[in-house]
């Protein structure tokens, strides 16, 4: 298996409530990284994470907005702690990220949505190819059991109409007739509506 080289994080982004910024420090601290937490005067916060090991720096800067923090962070990254750490808070916090994991002759660069993965593209020189994409297949099942609701719907108010015209053709009162009438009228709309 290929050794990665560094992993670039492309402008990854991810909120937490002010509630929330305890779970992150604590999620921090499990990855047995030296770790600084500044409190800046205007209340945001600038959180320094060390790997002894490699010597290696990043500082995750948390802008505070009505209640909640923001950080956006691009950075480049050699050590695995240091990148399992930002790896699991993308993940935690449903992030947005562009992720390039480097390789010796190849790059895989995962597309993160809300913390999960959805797309990963293998770069090699010029050529690309899609290794992984993520299909909302539920949310299809979904939409086709809408249209076929629909057309079952369109199905039973086409009946409806039928045995209204029946019941018309064969009625004298006036009344009825009227009252018939407003029906097919509500009916058509429905129709129109539900075929559009």
């Amino acid at each position: 298996m290929a050794q990665r080289v560094a992993t670039e994080y492309v402008n990854a982004s991810f909120v937490l409530p002010e509630s929330e910024m305890p779970k992150l420090i604590s999620l921090c601290e499990l990855q047995q990284l030296k770790m600084q937490v500044f409190v800046l005067d205007n209340g945001n916060h600038e959180v320094v994470l060390g790997d002894d090991a490699g010597g290696e720096t990043i500082r995750l800067t948390f802008e505070r907005m009505n209640g909640q923090f923001r950080c956006v962070l691009t950075c480049r990254v050699v050590q695995p702690n240091l990148n399992n750490v930002l790896r699991k808070l993308v993940s935690s916090f449903k992030g947005d990220a562009v992720v390039n994991r480097i390789y010796p002759g190849f790059t895989m660069v995962y597309h993160y949505i809300r913390g999960a993965v959805v797309r990963i593209v293998e770069c090699s020189g010029n050529n690309l190819r899609t290794v992984f994409e993520h299909r909302d297949t539920a949310g299809a099942l979904e939409a086709k059991f809408k249209l076929v609701s629909v057309e079952g719907e369109i199905e039973r108010l086409r009946g409806a109409v039928n045995e209204l015209l029946d019941i018309r053709n064969q009625t004298l009162d006036a009344r009825r007739i009227a009252d018939i009438d407003e029906k097919l009228k509500y009916h058509s709309r429905m129709l129109f509506a539900l075929e559009a």
